[in-house]
Parts: structure tokens; sequence; C-alpha cells
């Protein structure tokens, strides 16, 4: 198995933070409700704020604490993908969003398998259970706004 450089694995997780932000904003800049405005500007600003974090880690910061485990209400598994675009529906933007954040939480677990430094292990693990926040926020706000109307 090939050793992996952690400079290399921080700069790629930041990649991917800057990734989700924008995605974010392009998604609040094409909402037609002020509400998914709103709802994708705060997920933004909080994929912006996992950046800092890895940054701050990259330049020898302290490590993010590990929250205890989320609920995972696994609406998202049984949901057909959506693709982005510029006319979404609230429902189909919450689908996207699930979808992402599952694919985060995936990601960071996947990459504290790869390091061995147990201090960076933490910060994989501390943001895997972040996305997964950002899931079940999404999954509420579907099982709330979608299932319960209809």
């Amino acid at each position: 198995m090939a050793a992996f450089n952690v400079n290399d694995i921080l700069e790629f997780a930041i990649d991917r933070e800057q990734e989700a932000h924008d995605f974010y904003v392009d998604l609040a800049n094409e909402a037609a409700q002020p509400g998914m405005k709103d709802l994708f500007l705060k997920f933004a600003r909080e994929e912006a704020r996992h950046k800092k974090k890895l940054e701050g880690i990259q330049k020898g910061g302290r490590p993010i604490p590990i929250a205890g485990n989320v609920m995972d209400l696994k609406i998202s598994d049984y949901l057909i993908d959506v693709e982005p675009s510029g006319d979404l529906t609230f429902q189909e933007a919450l689908i996207v969003a699930m979808k992402r954040e599952k694919a985060a939480f995936k990601l960071y677990t996947d990459l504290a398998i790869l390091v061995a430094e147990e201090d960076l292990k933490r910060v994989f693990l501390a943001l895997a259970q972040e996305e997964a926040k950002h899931k079940l926020y999404f999954e509420l706000e579907y099982d709330n706004r979608i299932l319960y109307e209809n």
C-alpha cells in the first residue's frame, strides 16, 4: 500500500471543502425561493468554516474534537439521484444536498482510514460527523416539508 503524505491529504480535503462551498453558493444563487437561498448560504458558510479548520491544522493548529455519532434517517438512501441544475425544486435541492453530504461523510471516513497519525485521524472523523449533521439537517427538512406535506 502506498504511503500518503499528510499535507497532500489535507490539501485534497481543503479543495473538497472549497468545492462544497462553491456548490452551495451556486445553489443559493439559483434558488427561486428566499428560504432556499438562505438555507444554501448557511451551508456554504459551514463548508467555508470546515476549510478554515483544515487550513489551520495544516499550519500546525489543534485538531477538531470529535462529536458523538449523528443519527442517520437514511432518507437519501431511498431517493433517486437528481442532477444539480438552475431550475431545481426545493425537493430536488434537498435531495442533491443530502446526497452530497452523504458523499462528504464517506470521504472523511475513508480519509481517516488512510492516515496513521491519530490527531489527523480524529480531524477527519470529526469532519465526517459534521457532514453527517448537515445530512441530518437536510433529511429533517425533507421529512418535515416534503414527506409530511404529502
